[in-house]
């Protein structure tokens, strides 16, 4: 069975003629030539995994093949062979990016084993270079899924400021995919190539959230045995996605508007400033604003952040791209889970268009990932929803509404269908009186009857 192409490169034919042998006793496709040049010409043909080459030849020797090779930006590796194996020989083999050297006379055992590394690093190397690439097909923005208007301006925004180092501040609703925005800033960047690091400053408590991010030195606490590099130093010369920046404390604010203002960082426990360049990405669904008048948000740290923002719209204002949107999760659940589900039927298509989705566009995955496991022909049906989805809704002017949970007083429920009104219309009371059916004056009334305002939380 075929391992792989090695071309051996010698200009003894008897040496050539052992190494075609044994590489073909051994399963791999072995080519051979007796110089560098016959060699060029070989590797122009077609391209081989392994270059065994003899140093020494006469004219053009194997270190000139080496250069030439790596100058060709190849994947290839070159091994030296060598009768003259001095520690000098070796050192600048190695030093001109050679894989391994061995010396003459080979060892069978020798080689088979040398060669068996080299396929392995190509193998690591082909795999992390189709991973880059799936990487960067997947947060392609040209990819990203959104034909609605609201989702267009969102792609331009991310197209403009992708090639900037400008800190990003991505707002919206939880589930509307921040992360998924950042990444696609990042792999369309300058900085594609470097890493992308993310963290939840929600989700880690505020004891270990400096030490994620800004790492710790050997006994700076209790437990502290080792150095540990932060998140914020190994991201060095890549983008840091702080997702819920607006659940950072006062304290982890003051330390990050320091690495946004001086680019630098100090670990727990140390007394050195070290230099960092990285670029930070940060998502919030809260309202940076409101928490500022509250005394929660550093003022200082939300113009740092806020060079460039944008809204993520919620899946509700933006329905219309439900369809294409199922048939992306249908079509990725299929490849994960092994069906083969065609599509969904028009009636549980539109169940899913009439619906409020809270939980936005991460709550529509969940729902057709479970309707797809519950689907027992080629279509999702009606019947493979749960009853939240089928659940019908209020329907007041132009606004989809759950119902309210028994118990509930009119009045209670009126101000929050006026709240959410209000908040699907950015605050402007003349949108949210379209949107619910009465005039600006009616609406107006009914907002100061209830003290609803931008700075009011909701029960």
């Amino acid at each position: 069975m075929e391992h792989g192409s090695i071309l051996v490169v010698d200009d003894e034919k008897s040496q050539r003629d052992i190494l075609k042998t044994i590489l073909e006793d051994e399963g791999y496709d072995a080519e051979v030539s007796s110089n560098t040049s016959n060699a060029l010409d070989l590797i122009k043909k077609r391209d081989f995994d392994i270059v065994l080459t003899d140093l020494k030849m006469p004219g053009s020797d194997g270190l000139d093949l080496l250069q030439k090779i790596l100058n060709k930006d190849s994947l290839m590796c070159v091994i030296i062979m060598t009768a003259h194996g001095t520690i000098d020989t070796a050192v600048e083999a190695m030093k001109k990016g050679a894989f391994d050297y061995l010396t003459k006379p080979l060892e069978r055992d020798e080689l088979l084993l040398c060669l068996k590394r080299a396929f392995e690093k190509i193998r690591l190397v082909k795999e992390n270079i189709l991973l880059h690439q799936q990487l960067e097909e997947r947060f392609k923005i040209d990819n990203m899924i959104g034909s609605h208007g609201k989702m267009q301006e969102v792609f331009k925004i991310i197209k403009k400021v992708a090639n900037s180092n400008s800190t990003v501040l991505i707002c919206g609703d939880s589930g509307t995919g921040k992360e998924l925005a950042a990444r696609a800033i990042h792999y369309n960047s300058p900085r594609k190539d470097k890493t992308f690091s993310a963290v939840s400053c929600a989700a880690i408590p505020d004891t270990l959230l400096e030490s994620e991010l800004f790492g710790y030195e050997k006994g700076a606490f209790t437990g502290a045995y080792d150095k540990k590099i932060g998140l914020i130093e190994s991201t060095n010369g890549g983008t840091l996605f702080l997702d819920e920046i607006g659940e950072l404390n006062l304290n982890m604010q003051a330390k990050l508007l320091r690495v946004l203002q001086e680019r630098e960082i100090r670990r727990v426990g140390g007394v050195e400033n070290i230099k960092v360049d990285v670029r930070i990405l940060a998502a919030t669904n809260k309202t940076l604003e409101a928490e500022i008048k509250k005394g929660r948000f550093r003022e200082d740290l939300y113009y740092r952040l806020n060079v460039i923002s944008f809204l993520l719209p919620p899946l509700r204002e933006r329905i219309t791209d439900i369809p294409e949107l199922v048939a992306h999760f249908i079509k990725k659940h299929n490849t994960i889970s092994g069906k083969n589900i065609k599509g969904i039927t028009n009636e549980a298509l539109q169940v899913l268009m009439n619906y409020n989705w809270p939980g936005n566009v991460r709550q529509l995955e969940s729902v057709i990932e479970r309707a797809m496991l519950m689907c027992e022909g080629n279509e999702i049906t009606i019947e493979d929803f749960h009853s939240e989805i089928k659940t019908p809704l209020y329907k007041i002017g132009n606004i989809n509404f759950d119902i309210p949970p028994e118990g509930i007083s009119f009045e209670a429920f009126e101000k929050e269908l006026l709240t959410k009104a209000m908040e699907r219309s950015n605050w402007k009371i003349v949108d949210a009186a379209k949107l619910l059916g009465m005039s600006y004056r009616t609406l107006q009334y009914r907002l100061n009857k209830f003290n609803i305002n931008k700075d009011v939380e909701l029960r």
